[in-house]
């Protein structure tokens, strides 16, 4: 599957995961990573929350690249309506893993368009994620690792922390950090993006 585009393409994204799945479709892009602090957004609701990081942190990037397409992207997890951010110590992952053993919780992803033009459009994406009944062995274990600390909720699906994991309703990529497949059908439906043949 090919395709094209007449834009510049900027992924607003210091995120490795991201960077990997943009590259399925085979488009030059670039990666420049913005400046802001996340946790200065103010917002009623998840969906707002994660929205209005996703816009900051596209927003800020777009100031730097005129007339070029920007894609930038903001993951939360929520655990019974609380945001579980990225754990900032060995304390705050093991609290955050152990809230999840044997629960539900949502992993929610905004993704946020800035055109050429500056118009902007974003979405939302949400999978169900469903946690193993984890040891505290295990959780400790995984924590040892390090891999939580730039991941939010405190898990990586698709590093080891997928040995926590028991199932998912939803979009895969989208648990990782970017729902590639409602990327591609928006940006061919806003004529950004065109299949090849």
């Amino acid at each position: 599957m090919n395709f094209t585009t007449n834009n510049q393409i900027v992924l607003a994204s210091a995120s490795p995961r991201r960077k990997e799945l943009l590259g399925m479709l085979g488009v030059p892009f670039v990666v420049q990573t913005s400046n802001v602090e996340e946790t200065s957004v103010q917002a009623n609701t998840a969906q707002q929350y994660v929205k209005e990081v996703a816009l900051l942190k596209t927003r800020d990037v777009a100031a730097n690249h005129p007339g070029q397409l920007i894609i930038g992207a903001d993951t939360i997890v929520i655990y019974e309506q609380q945001i579980l951010h990225k754990p900032k110590s060995h304390e705050e992952a093991v609290h955050h893993l152990k809230k999840l053993a044997s629960n539900r919780h949502q992993v929610m992803t905004a993704v946020a368009i800035i055109q050429p033009d500056g118009t902007e459009t974003t979405f939302i994406e949400e999978t169900t994620v469903v946690f193993k009944d984890v040891s505290n062995a295990l959780i400790e274990a995984y924590v040892q690792t390090g891999d939580p600390f730039d991941k939010a909720g405190g898990y990586g699906i698709q590093t080891s922390g997928a040995l926590l994991v028991d199932r998912i309703e939803g979009d895969y990529n989208n648990v990782v950090g970017l729902p590639i497949a409602t990327l591609v059908e928006t940006l061919l439906t806003l004529q950004l993006l065109k299949i090849s043949f």
